[in-house]
């Protein structure tokens, strides 16, 4: 009778217990949270020093996480925002709801950056991917490839991070030149997706000759699938960069919790998940180094990137000018 009554007292404590295992709400892309994505190993290594559950909302690409967090405003339910970049930043810092980092994790980006709001988790830079076997002479710049005949699948700038970096990648190379650009580009453009795993989707099913990734993206091919059929193509005006960074909201009611999260983040521990699943470089190289195979990725002699305040002041122009163009 006595262990009837420690098994029923047992039972009806579980689930206090349960509720009492506090919540972290990360709002982020589809794909860092995927099976593939590096969101479950992340969750799974916190989870183990946090006494705590990790749970992931997603709202498409990252543009696409920024409108429903200004959609959500300080009713959201999120804790964490995990997938912005730089060109999203000050929009982002814009709406108010961000808290101050606790404290700022060393990072080696190949660029000066800090932010006392948004810290870096992974970088790249944006590069058409082709498949070496079918395309042997790529162009070697964005004019090359407007004046070719070769197909191409882009992200569209109004949803997707990769979109809006080819936008800026534009009009940080060329200038007062882009909108021309742009109209000599149209009819390379096979379609304009959502999200870029939609766009890398086409492309791997042969529906264009070139997609707009990350210089990063033949490593997936090369490491995941023993594929070496995939390059991207290094262009002479260079390669805009992309940072990705994460927040915590003020509105958060964990917001020790939320900087737990953000620390470990920046851990060697999470940081050596990014390259070999979100195929980014980590803002901080693992003790152990970068994975092999990414050796044998191009490097862009030159970078580009405009800053957090310059991207915001020159965006919604920048689109709206792609946006005129295409639809010409």
């Amino acid at each position: 009778m006595k262990s009837f009554h420690l098994a029923l007292a047992f039972v009806s404590l579980a689930p206090m217990a349960m509720a009492q295992t506090p919540v972290l709400t990360v709002l982020t892309y589809d794909s860092f949270a995927a099976d593939w994505g590096p969101g479950p190993a992340i969750a799974k290594g916190f989870e183990q020093t946090c006494a705590c559950k990790v749970a992931y909302v997603t709202a498409g690409d990252g543009a696409a996480v920024l409108s429903r967090l200004q959609m959500e405003g300080a009713g959201s339910t999120a804790d964490i925002v995990l997938g912005l970049d730089t060109t999203l930043t000050e929009s982002a810092r814009a709406t108010g709801l961000f808290a101050p980092l606790a404290a700022q994790a060393p990072n080696d980006l190949p660029v000066p950056y800090t932010d006392a709001t948004f810290e870096p988790f992974d970088w790249g830079w944006f590069a058409f991917v082709y498949d070496n076997t079918k395309l042997t002479t790529p162009p070697k710049s964005i004019k090359d490839l407007a004046a070719s005949n070769l197909k191409i699948v882009i992200e569209d700038p109004r949803s997707s991070t990769p979109g809006l970096g080819l936008v800026m990648w534009v009009k940080a190379a060329y200038g007062d030149q882009s909108a021309q650009i742009w109209k000599d580009l149209a009819d390379n453009i096979v379609t304009v997706t959502p999200s870029w795993d939609a766009a890398y989707g086409l492309f791997l099913k042969g529906e264009a000759d070139m997609v707009l990734s990350y210089t990063t993206s033949p490593a997936y091919h090369l490491i995941a699938e023993k594929d070496a059929t995939k390059s991207a193509a290094a262009f002479d005006e260079g390669h805009y960069m992309q940072i990705e960074v994460a927040g915590k909201l003020a509105s958060s009611k964990q917001q020790a919790l939320a900087d737990q999260f953000l620390a470990y983040l920046a851990s060697d521990a999470a940081q050596s998940v990014i390259p070999t699943t979100n195929w980014m470089y980590p803002a901080k190289t693992p003790v152990a180094g970068l994975p092999d195979g990414f050796e044998t990725l191009i490097k862009p002699a030159k970078s580009l990137l405009l800053s957090s305040v310059k991207a915001e002041a020159g965006r919604k122009a920048a689109v709206e000018e792609w946006q005129t163009e295409l639809s010409k």
